[in-house]
C-alpha cells in the first residue's frame, strides 16, 4: 500500500450506485464498443502523453484528481485516458493488482443496493444497456473494478460508488493490454499528483485513433 485509505476487503461486487438505465441498443456487442470517444472532450481522449513518473511498464495509475488513467508503456511515455472516478465519500487510494478480467460481464446488484433502489434488476447479462461496459477488470479481493460504462457523458466527472469506468472503446483498449497481475495504483483525491504527470509542454499529446502504439 502508498499509506492511504485502503480499498475494503473482501465483499460482494458492486456496480456503481449511478445506474444509467439506457435502454439496451440493437447494435451487437462487438459494434457496440466503438464510437464513444468522440463524444469525450479533447482532454479526455485517449492519448500518449509524457510519464515523469516512477513506475514500471505495465503499472495503471488512476490520477482520481484529474479523472485520468494512466497505463505506463515506459521509456518516458504513459497512454492516458480519460475516466470517471468515485463520487464525494466513496473515493478510495491504495495499490491493487488485477485478479479477473471478463469480456461483456454480468451485474447482479448486490442486495444493499437494491434496499436502495428497489427497481433495479436482480440480474442484468452483460450487454450495451449494462452499466458495466463492454469489459471488466477485477481489482484484488476488493469490490472494486475497471469497467466500461453504458453512459459515457459520466467520464471525467466524480459520479460512481468507487468502480473505475472507461468509455467501451477506452475499456477494450486498456483490456487489451493490461494482464493478470497488472499493479494499479490509485493516488487519493486530495493528494498532489506524484506519479502521473501531466504531457511536458515541450512534448505533443498524440491523440490515438487506433488501439496499437508502438
Amino acid at each position: 500500500m502508498l499509506g492511504y485509505a485502503a480499498a475494503p476487503q473482501a465483499g460482494p461486487f458492486e456496480a456503481d450506485d449511478e445506474i444509467m438505465a439506457a435502454p439496451p441498443r440493437t447494435a451487437s456487442p462487438d459494434e457496440a464498443v466503438g464510437g464513444d470517444d468522440a463524444q469525450l472532450a479533447d482532454r479526455l481522449r485517449r492519448q500518449v502523453v509524457a510519464y515523469d513518473g516512477n513506475q514500471p511498464a505495465g503499472t495503471i495509475v488512476i490520477d482520481t484528481a484529474n479523472t485520468y488513467l494512466y497505463y505506463v508503456l515506459g521509456g518516458g511515455r504513459a497512454i492516458r485516458y480519460g475516466v470517471g472516478v468515485g463520487r464525494e465519500g466513496f473515493t478510495w487510494a491504495g495499490t491493487q493488482t488485477i485478479t479477473r478480467k471478463a469480456e461483456w460481464p454480468d451485474w447482479h446488484p448486490p442486495a444493499q443496493m437494491i434496499a436502495r433502489q428497489p427497481y433495479l434488476p436482480r440480474f442484468m447479462a452483460g450487454g450495451p444497456g449494462n452499466p458495466l461496459g463492454a469489459r471488466a477488470m477485477y481489482l484484488g479481493s476488493t469490490q472494486y473494478r475497471i469497467h466500461g460504462t453504458n453512459d459515457p457523458s459520466t467520464i471525467g466527472k466524480y459520479v460512481s460508488s468507487g468502480c473505475i469506468r472507461l468509455t467501451n472503446e477506452d475499456v477494450a483498449d486498456l483490456f487489451s493490454r493490461a494482464n493478470i497481475g497488472a499493479r494499479v495504483v490509485v493516488l487519493p483525491k486530495s493528494s498532489p499528483n506524484r506519479e502521473a504527470r501531466k504531457a511536458r509542454p515541450d512534448r505533443q499529446a498524440m491523440i490515438i485513433s487506433v488501439s496499437s502504439v508502438d
